[in-house]
């Protein structure tokens, strides 16, 4: 089966038989750099408040980079860019969107900070007692990050193995199972103190990389950015529908309230995610994460103005036809362009070509630690360390250790047993229980006093459980040509993600089980009582 994010084997070979040995040897020199300075970063005061948050010690600017570089993943920069390159308007509308997460987030930071809790499982106890809220932060946090996890490194190990030239399917399937036992060794002794310098360093490579890569393009158009336009337009797949909306699959034909429903989980989603929701928590006080978060949405808007800049440009030197050749959602046009803007055979090339895969490994390395750690965080804070026999200090630092290697583990092998197969919808409904489980919770828990335990188990399993079923039923699953199952139709929900329907419905479901509970209260206590 023809998948729509799959790499045709042998299609490919950007770098060249030339120029094979020199970028591998310089990737795997990288490579064990990076690990080894992730080795000296390790603390050896192995405490878990130390190791969640770092004694919340980061100064704004550090903590700013590195929520920046929460935002810099292997998805983000290849497929934001890819989708620009083939899908113009949509790509783009895409990239503002999660721009406009960090502006949500940054409406709650102070309040997250001012909690005094930096897990899930802590906000979600805010206005519920007991162990009820923090078990179901755990499943919400397992449900947005196993996803992810999965995504991530599956596209990790297809951009290893493109950037390599060996695309062929048993070399992406081994590069994905590589990556992913090297980023395990990097989340086994990862702090939330080491991962930020390493977030922080990222941000800044991959911004220069990426302009490095911009302006080499912009040089082919004699640095004239309406002649780099007219081209992309000119060379994409359909010049008259390229800057306008509904050139991608996934969106055509499904009207402005698929839009909607789009832009709702992919801003809201973008905010909620509990790594970010970790990092903003771990700030010195309220005000500090109000200025780290700003700092990061400042990053970050230069971030995704580069990824426009790539994504036309690849359009305008590759073309739309031999990216979508390639791969259909564009993921290789970052790739492809790095490889086009300078002369074959030229040093200048290869070394371009080695900093993209270097800046690739680097991304993912991150971003899968960050997901792992979070979930891992979630789970030995919330769960493992409240149990009957409550964790000591060491229990509590072994245990997460021993998370983070199982989420590791599990997310290697279900990305190598979906190598094949198009899993685009794990992204959408990892947003849509971000946006749907996460978002409604805080709102009321931060500004509504009557939100109590019922009203919370109703926002959240009743919107996990919209989020399962729509997503199950959308046509990102079934019944359409980028689907799961493109052979069977069960799409009976008509739009692409949940969100229109399962946020306003988890915002009621809180409100409808906190209200019930208040009421017959009321009346209780407005009988007579009996005289004794």
């Amino acid at each position: 089966m023809t998948t729509s994010l799959l790499l045709g084997a042998g299609v490919l070979d950007p770098v060249g038989p030339a120029a094979r040995a020199p970028v591998i040897s310089a990737f795997l020199v990288f490579i064990g750099l990076c690990l080894l300075w992730v080795f000296t970063l390790a603390s050896p005061d192995e405490r878990p408040d130390r190791l969640h948050t770092a004694d919340r010690s980061l100064s704004p600017l550090l903590n700013g980079l590195a929520l920046a570089g929460e935002y810099v993943t292997v998805v983000t920069l290849f497929a934001a860019s890819g989708a620009i390159a083939l899908f113009g308007y949509d790509g783009l509308a895409s990239a503002v969107d999660s721009v406009l997460g960090l502006g949500v987030l940054l409406l709650l930071a102070r309040r997250i900070r001012d909690s005094g809790h930096y897990t899930l499982g802590g906000l979600f106890s805010l206005r519920a007692s007991g162990q009820g809220p923090r078990t179901a932060a755990a499943v919400v946090t397992l449900a947005i990050a196993v996803p992810l996890l999965v995504v991530q490194l599956r596209a990790a190990g297809i951009s290893a193995a493109l950037l390599i030239g060996m695309s062929s399917d048993t070399a992406q399937v081994a590069c994905t199972i590589l990556m992913g036992c090297l980023v395990a060794c990097f989340a086994a002794v990862a702090d939330l103190r080491g991962t930020s310098f390493v977030q922080a360093i990222k941000v800044p490579v991959t911004l220069v990389t990426l302009v490095v890569v911009a302006l080499l393009a912009l040089k082919k158009f004699s640095w004239e950015p309406a002649g780099l336009l007219s081209a992309a337009v000119e060379r994409s797949a359909n010049p008259d529908g390229y800057l306008s909306r509904g050139l991608w699959a996934h969106t055509a034909g499904l009207g402005p309230l698929n839009t909607i429903s789009d832009h709702i989980i992919v801003i809201l989603g973008m905010a909620m995610m509990p790594h970010l929701i970790l990092r903003v928590a771990a700030s010195r006080d309220g005000q500090a994460a109000r200025r780290s978060t700003s700092i990061a949405a400042g990053l970050t808007g230069v971030f995704y103005v580069l990824l426009v800049l790539v994504g036309f440009a690849a359009a305008a030197v590759v073309g739309g036809a031999a990216i979508g050749a390639v791969d259909a959602n564009g993921q290789a046009a970052p790739i492809l362009l790095a490889s086009g803007v300078l002369d074959h055979g030229s040093t200048a090339r290869v070394v371009l070509i080695t900093v993209v895969a270097c800046v690739a490994f680097l991304t993912v390395l991150t971003a899968v630690s960050s997901l792992t750690f979070a979930a891992a965080v979630s789970l030995t804070h919330d769960v493992l360390a409240r149990a009957k026999r409550p964790l000591s200090e060491t229990g509590q630092v072994w245990t997460l250790r021993t998370a983070v290697a199982v989420l590791c583990v599990g997310g290697v092998t279900l990305s190598a047993s979906v190598h094949r197969y198009p899993v685009e919808f794990l992204v959408t409904f990892s947003l849509s229980v971000a946006a749907t489980c996460v978002f409604p919770v805080l709102v009321h828990s931060f500004f509504w006093p009557r939100f109590d335990h019922r009203g919370l188990v109703w926002s959240v399993y009743g919107g996990l459980a919209l989020c399962t079923v729509l997503t199950l039923f959308s046509p990102t699953v079934s019944g359409t040509p980028y689907a799961l199952w493109p052979d069977v139709d069960l799409d009976w929900y008509p739009l692409h993600s949940p969100g229109v329907v399962s946020v306003p419905a988890a915002f009621l479901l809180g409100w409808l089980g906190s209200r019930k509970p208040a009421e017959v209260a009321g009346r209780r206590s407005s009988r007579p009582r009996a005289e004794v």
